[in-house]
């Protein structure tokens, strides 16, 4: 597998060309861009995906997107038995982490969830650990956060919106949830080489595992086939 597992403290990204950063950055907008334009066509039921008898999935979109940007995931998942659930309520997830994760413990409550497992990415991540670390996180089996900026990132300083800004490494609410390590070692946290919008990365503290996929972006890295490699050896195991 291309990838680099290990559950050691977060390092730097390697070194990377030049040339190849500016491709992938271009590739991932473009990926950006054509999932962003399907999602807002989508006309698919979201309660077309909650049948099936393996474990059930709760989906986390990140920030400015709804759970059809994820649409490819689910449908794999949802092709191999698990009941798939979405947070509607989400919208396009621009609410603040904390009130994000309270929507997607009403959801495990409401269908009166157990040993439920996560699949989140971006700022998905965060909202899933702090789901995992309320009162109700004892329905989640595990998570596994894609491109999550767990740290933060440096760059959420220059954005006007807060939904953006949140993400920055001083925000209260991030920095207390990083000190949460009791729920680390179920956590998988995938990520890319190199992450445009991450430049800390998304190396995660203890985790269950930390894998690093040789290739370049923040959102085409969902549609790279290691993640929903990792995806099936988490609920499957």
């Amino acid at each position: 597998m291309k990838g680099r597992s290990h559950g050691s403290a977060p390092s730097a990204y390697p070194r990377i060309a030049a040339w190849r950063r500016l491709t992938w950055w271009i590739a991932d907008y473009a990926y950006a861009v054509y999932w962003q334009v399907r999602a807002a066509f989508g006309r698919r039921d979201p309660a077309d995906f909650r049948t099936g008898e393996r474990a059930p999935i709760v989906i986390i979109p990140g920030v400015y997107e709804t759970w059809r940007f994820m649409q490819p995931l689910v449908t794999a998942l949802h092709d191999r038995g698990h009941p798939v659930h979405v947070v509607e309520t989400l919208s396009n997830n621009r609410r603040p982490l904390l009130e994000t994760a309270r929507l997607v413990t009403a959801v495990m409550v409401g269908e009166q969830m157990t040993d439920a497992i996560i699949v989140a990415h971006s700022k998905g991540g965060l909202a899933g650990k702090a789901v995992m670390t309320g009162g109700e996180g004892h329905r989640v089996r595990a998570m596994i956060a894609i491109a999550a900026p767990f740290g933060g990132s440096r760059y959420a300083r220059l954005f006007p919106a807060r939904s953006v800004r949140a993400f920055s490494p001083s925000d209260p609410d991030l920095r207390d949830l990083a000190r949460r390590l009791e729920v680390n070692d179920r956590i998988v946290s995938v990520y890319a080489s190199f992450d445009p919008h991450i430049p800390e990365g998304s190396e995660l503290r203890g985790a269950k595992k930390n894998v690093r996929l040789e290739t370049g972006g923040h959102f085409r890295v969902l549609a790279d086939p290691h993640v929903l490699s990792e995806i099936v050896e988490l609920t499957e195991a």
